[in-house]
């Protein structure tokens, strides 16, 4: 029967990572679709995230059945617990991924506005957030967990600079109205994904260490 549970553990194990493999992916093209102007690449995203939805369900099927069968106790419980909210975490990041790509199907039709250096900056804390956070979960790392929630500050400032520029630029120039909000869209969503990133690294230091830091990540 324990080897039995433990295997099963280890399934779970590996659905969230194959899950932070295909969101990381999805990121990575959306960053990519939005400041190369791929549409191809935006499509691809899209088209993707029924697949992470899927392993989602997945997760929480097999969590559900090993709480209610084999009443796991101390770390065991933790981390089937930490799993189903890294999952639903994961799922927020693949949606995240997705409105940028349709920011980016939008943008590839339109004439460009000047480029951005910040908002190249953001998509790369973004997703070192993810990648760092993902190498925390599988090295059972709670300190470069909390690496993670130390960079969301740098996240936040570059997120507040690229709306006051943007609505700067939209004050001196008219038609790129459209473009700069779709702009402004896709930064807050790339914020977005790094919180939800500190979400993920509050559930890795919850299975390694026991301790609930919700919502006290950044303290």
């Amino acid at each position: 029967m324990e080897s039995r549970f433990h295997q099963e553990l280890e399934e779970l194990r590996m659905m969230i990572l194959q899950m932070a493999a295909l969101t990381e992916r999805a990121l990575q093209k959306a960053l990519q679709a939005l400041l190369e102007r791929n549409m191809q690449l935006a499509d691809e995203v899209v088209e993707s995230d029924q697949e992470i939805n899927l392993l989602e369900v997945n997760v929480d099927r097999q969590s559900l059945r090993l709480l209610a069968l084999d009443q796991p106790m101390a770390r065991d419980l933790r981390f089937i617990v930490g799993c189903m909210r890294i999952a639903v975490d994961l799922e927020r990041i693949a949606d995240q991924a997705v409105n940028i790509a349709q920011r980016a199907q939008f943008l590839s039709s339109r004439p460009p506005l000047p480029p951005h250096p910040a908002m190249e900056q953001l998509g790369e804390v973004a997703a070192d957030m993810l990648r760092t956070v993902l190498h925390a979960f599988v090295n059972e790392n709670s300190e470069q967990a909390m690496e993670v929630c130390q960079m969301d500050d740098t996240a936040d400032d570059l997120n507040v600079r690229i709306l006051k520029d943007l609505l700067e630029y939209i004050g001196k120039d008219v038609p790129s109205v459209e473009q700069s909000v779709q702009t402004i869209i896709a930064a807050r969503c790339l914020e977005r994904v790094a919180d939800q990133t500190t979400n993920i690294a509050e559930s890795v230091i919850f299975i390694n260490k026991g301790v609930n830091i919700k919502h006290h990540c950044q303290q």
